[in-house]
């Protein structure tokens, strides 16, 4: 069965989006108890680690080869990811009675925003622009299947471009959820 217009590349990445921002507006609300933010501290990273590892295996890639500054765009997101991601490694531990929770946490939703605005005004519809429906269909299969592998933990240190990171990925990804079974991070309240 083909995909549909949902799972398109485009789609996909923007409902990631939108998920994200959902979770930043509830932690903004400063609603819930120290131990619930912390979970939806934890969520939040788990969705933006396999959001980004997901877009350096194929979205990025896929810019590099369709976009005349590809290139340039490419590189100008991974930086951001790399931003990103030491923000969560040091958050990832920081209970939410301290203070520097909501600095880190404030500091990761800026980044965040950011980020999706970039990918939003420019690499998301130069690249709706330069590839047929069906390459964008496929890579937001890709995408999809990607992050069902993709760690869940933040890895600053790890590779961040093809080929090291697809074949690193799903390893660490293996070991991050085994990780989180064990501890029962990521489990909504």
């Amino acid at each position: 069965m083909t995909g549909t217009r949902e799972s398109d590349l485009i789609s996909v990445i923007t409902t990631d989006h939108r998920e994200v921002e959902r979770i930043f507006t509830e932690l903004e609300s400063q609603q819930g108890t120290p131990e619930h933010r912390r979970a939806l501290a934890d969520h939040v990273i788990i969705e933006l680690v396999r959001h980004s590892v997901a877009e350096e295996q194929f979205v990025y890639p896929a810019a590099r080869r369709a976009l005349d500054n590809g290139d340039e765009l490419a590189d100008h997101e991974i930086e951001e990811h790399a931003e990103a991601e030491r923000v969560m490694k040091d958050l990832e531990d920081v209970p939410a009675t301290d203070a520097r929770f909501d600095e880190l946490l404030g500091k990761l939703m800026a980044d965040i925003r950011h980020h999706i605005g970039d990918e939003e005004t420019d690499l998301l519809p130069k690249l709706r622009q330069a590839c047929s429906a069906e390459e964008l269909q496929e890579l937001g299969e890709k995408v999809l299947r990607a992050k069902k592998l993709a760690p869940t933990r933040p890895h600053p240190s790890a590779p961040d471009t093809p080929p090291a990171n697809r074949i690193l990925g799903p390893g660490a990804g293996l070991i991050d959820r085994m990780r989180d079974a064990l501890s029962g991070r990521g489990k909504q309240e």
